[in-house]
């Protein structure tokens, strides 16, 4: 009886530890805000919208960069351990990720998985901000998002007025396409060029000039691709200032972002002029 009893209570543990470890939707197989690490990504969705053009999160890099794949609660980081920062981030954002069910979290911290990140002290009286790649206010839909997304895996040194302003334009700007357009692929990181010297913090967090982002709408009956290229500083006016094709962010990278689409989808929207974003901003 005894033995039946803990049977019982040990399968209602194990119950609740799954319903709880759930609230972490990622499905690359990690349920906790803690991740996987892996050389090789696994599949970024399973639902097959997201999985009937293969994985879309991947980007192919040259060889030589250093980089360390994890996958996180909602998106995905290749990590560069000299210089301290992502090489970038990639998630996807729908209209139901954001359900603002969880305030902002606040609380940044190193993640110990990852060779050379970043410490939060790194960054205090720097002159930089904390910069998101992938950024809270995508991350509201529960608790264990957006734990995730204040790794420091996620984080590059930004000027505070770019942060503060342009680049928080575009994240709100994104969040509203999310709605009105459908379903975005999004990929982040930032720009280093020869002349980027300038480190901050014991860890010698390496100082980006510029950051891109690229983002597609793969599932509309017409996709849509734009891409955005912003110096790390003070960038005022509109932001289709800063936009340009996907195809022009590839050669200022060097990055091949989104070669599972097919290559008539991915020629297309890569190639596409961002006038066709404007139309749906005012929706």
């Amino acid at each position: 009886m005894k033995t039946n009893k803990r049977k019982l209570l040990t399968l209602t543990a194990l119950f609740y530890l799954i319903i709880i470890l759930g609230g972490c939707s990622y499905a690359s197989g990690s349920h906790s805000y803690g991740g996987t690490v892996s050389e090789e990504p696994e599949s970024q969705s399973d639902s097959p919208k997201a999985s009937s053009y293969g994985d879309l999160l991947d980007v192919k890099m040259d060889p030589d960069i250093p980089s360390q794949l994890k996958d996180y609660c909602s998106f995905r980081v290749s990590f560069n351990k000299e210089n301290h920062t992502p090489n970038w981030s990639a998630w996807t954002l729908t209209a139901a990720d954001l359900q603002e069910n969880v305030g902002r979290y606040n609380k940044f911290w190193t993640d110990d998985d990852i060779i050379g990140c970043a410490n939060t002290k790194d960054y205090t009286h720097s002159g930089y901000d904390r910069g998101h790649l992938c950024p809270a206010a995508d991350n509201k839909l529960n608790a264990e998002r957006m734990k995730s997304c204040f790794t420091m895996a996620n984080i590059c040194p930004q000027d505070g007025q770019l942060n503060s302003h342009a680049w928080k334009t575009l994240e709100t700007k994104e969040r509203k396409w999310a709605k009105n357009i459908g379903d975005l692929v999004i990929v982040a990181g930032p720009l280093y060029t020869s002349a980027d010297k300038q480190r901050i913090g014991e860890t010698g967090v390496r100082v980006p000039s510029a950051f891109f982002k690229v983002i597609i709408a793969p599932y509309r009956n017409e996709p849509m691709g734009i891409g955005f290229i912003y110096p790390n500083m003070y960038s005022p006016g509109d932001m289709y200032i800063y936009a340009m094709t996907i195809d022009e962010v590839e050669k200022q990278t060097g990055y091949d972002f989104f070669y599972n689409l097919p290559d008539d989808i991915e020629d297309n929207i890569e190639a596409q002029q961002p006038k066709q974003w404007r139309k749906h901003d005012q929706r």
